[in-house]
């Protein structure tokens, strides 16, 4: 009690090391502590733009809410002041074990109840608390270390707490994710956390500390750190069964690229689902009703060179392979993980009738905004089978900038066709692509398919609907000068082709419906995705 009231004052304690050692030890327990919760921020905000979409409002509500909650943990802090050895470390224990399992509850909470917003606003707070307790405390136990003003010991603090926020951001994305994946990253944090917080305490401040609080804080880390090591061992089949409760039981392929991860479900071409990002990307029991209303309009007139943008699954290339006139098919996918499955997975390859083996065919893995901006030559066709428009990583994809660099590479009677959305359920976004077609310059013939949806679960990337429901299917046909027309009444060179009645009616359904006065999306102002 003395050397507590001591404190205080700022009088400096009793220590196992030198001063200067020991002002360094509490240093460095700052910028381990900072590297881990900005690692735990970021893996909220990542898994909650995974698990729920719309990376821009996740962000938002994770960043925003843990800010909050870090001002109301340093004024709960002040209470801990007088006993700031032993509740230092018991914040790093809460803060190890809350942090460290936060993308598992998260993870679960959406496989098994299917909602993991409040979960991800629940941990937001949690965490954000415990870190803004974090700096009042650790104000306090440098102080005790050695004499020194105010005005520097917050200098020293925050310093070290803003080197370790750096490396814990650059750490998260370039190794914990591409060597241990997202789980298993957020235990090993956690366990660095308790050991970084439990150390400082038990050895360089283990004379604040009564006997009684001394064993408990041994008890509790130890605890956490065992915890977090039985999930760590247990982690793989926790994901196979939450792989199973989302996807089914028929998934046979789940893998983390760089890019996004990779869910391959069903035993053939028949049953085969391919997710992205939790995203249904592919059915193969009506994928052929997308691919064929995506390509086969705007295959009407010259047609050597085509450029597909996306379409790594070799589906919207296969539609484009069915024409003998066909010279070059370009494919620019920016995982090639996917274009890798699609050649070498036996239902997928089927699927696409082993379009990667057409020596037409030629996979380019880049971006495909800056990709464009370099000169490729001029392209007969651009299919653009890309991630929606209503996922917000997908902005640029879908912006004025973006279609004007399309305009510059298609041949003076080339055409561009996009899949633009569902018009059903989301008018205001596929208009917004609309407008930002035609502001990249080019005239549109929009066209729509519906119809019953007798497949998989819905697909947010193509407006699927549950069994029983109406799938809405919008696309824009373009062309510099003219809108073109007349490419909407023809069908494919196989049966199952569009008719042109279909097209046509869907055409004049969409431009019924169509919303007045919205501006093209750019890359300063993305507002397409707002539903009206």
């Amino acid at each position: 009690m003395i050397d507590q009231q001591m404190s205080l004052r700022g009088g400096a304690a009793r220590l196992p090391v030198r001063p200067r050692t020991g002002r360094f030890l509490v240093l460095a327990a700052v910028f381990v502590c900072a590297a881990c919760g900005l690692v735990y921020e970021l893996e909220l905000v990542a898994l909650a733009s995974y698990l729920i979409g719309d990376s821009v409002t996740q962000a938002s509500v994770v960043l925003s809410v843990m800010v909050f909650a870090m001002g109301i943990g340093s004024l709960l802090a002040k209470r801990l002041r007088c006993r700031a050895a032993v509740g230092f470390g018991m914040i790093e224990a809460a803060l190890a074990l809350i942090g460290g399992s936060s993308a598992l509850v998260l993870y679960a909470s959406f496989a098994w109840l299917g909602d993991s917003q409040y979960a991800l606003v629940g941990f937001s707070l949690a965490i954000g608390v415990l870190i803004g307790a974090e700096i009042p405390l650790l104000m306090t136990l440098i102080q005790r270390v050695d004499r020194q003003d105010a005005g520097g010991a917050v200098a020293d603090l925050f310093a070290a707490d803003y080197v370790g926020a750096l490396v814990g951001g650059l750490a998260f994305p370039f190794l914990l994710l591409p060597m241990l994946g997202q789980l298993t990253g957020a235990l090993f944090t956690g366990a660095v956390n308790a050991a970084a917080g439990g150390a400082l305490v038990l050895w360089v401040f283990r004379r604040d500390l009564s006997p009684r609080s001394r064993w408990l804080l041994v008890l509790v880390n130890v605890s956490v750190i065992a915890v977090l090591a039985t999930a760590t061992a247990l982690v793989d089949d926790f994901e196979r069964a939450a792989r199973r409760a989302v996807y089914g039981d028929q998934v046979r392929v789940a893998v983390q690229t760089g890019v996004q991860e990779v869910v391959v479900t069903g035993t053939d071409r028949d049953s085969l689902g391919l997710y992205l990002d939790g995203r249904l990307r592919v059915s193969a029991r009506d994928e052929y009703r997308y691919h064929e209303a995506l390509v086969h309009p705007a295959m009407n007139g010259p047609r050597a060179r085509v450029l597909i943008l996306g379409g790594g699954d070799g589906l919207a290339a296969r539609e484009v392979l069915r024409y003998g006139d066909v010279r070059t098919v370009t494919v620019v996918e920016l995982d090639p993980a996917v274009t890798r499955l699609a050649r070498t997975d036996p239902a997928l390859s089927e699927l696409n009738d082993h379009a990667f083996r057409d020596p037409r065919l030629t996979v380019v893995g880049a971006d495909a905004f800056p990709w464009l901006r370099a000169d490729h030559g001029r392209y007969d066709v651009v299919i653009s089978d890309l991630p929606d428009p209503g996922i917000t990583a997908s902005t640029k994809l879908y912006s004025a900038e973006f279609y004007g660099l399309i305009a510059e590479a298609l041949t003076p009677d080339g055409r561009l066709v996009v899949h633009a959305g569902p018009l059903g359920t989301r008018p205001r976004t596929f208009w917004t692509v609309e407008a930002s077609v035609r502001a990249g310059g080019l005239a549109t013939r929009p066209y729509r398919v519906t119809g019953r949806y007798a497949g998989l679960a819905a697909s947010p990337d193509r407006g699927g609907g549950e069994d029983g429901e109406r799938e809405d299917w919008g696309f824009l046909l373009a062309a510099a000068g003219r809108a073109p027309q007349a490419a909407l009444a023809a069908g494919g060179p196989e049966p199952r082709s569009l008719r042109g009645r279909e097209l046509r009616e869907g055409a004049r359904a969409a431009a019924e419906a169509r919303l007045p006065g919205l501006l093209p999306s750019t890359l300063i102002h993305p507002r397409y995705w707002e539903d009206a």
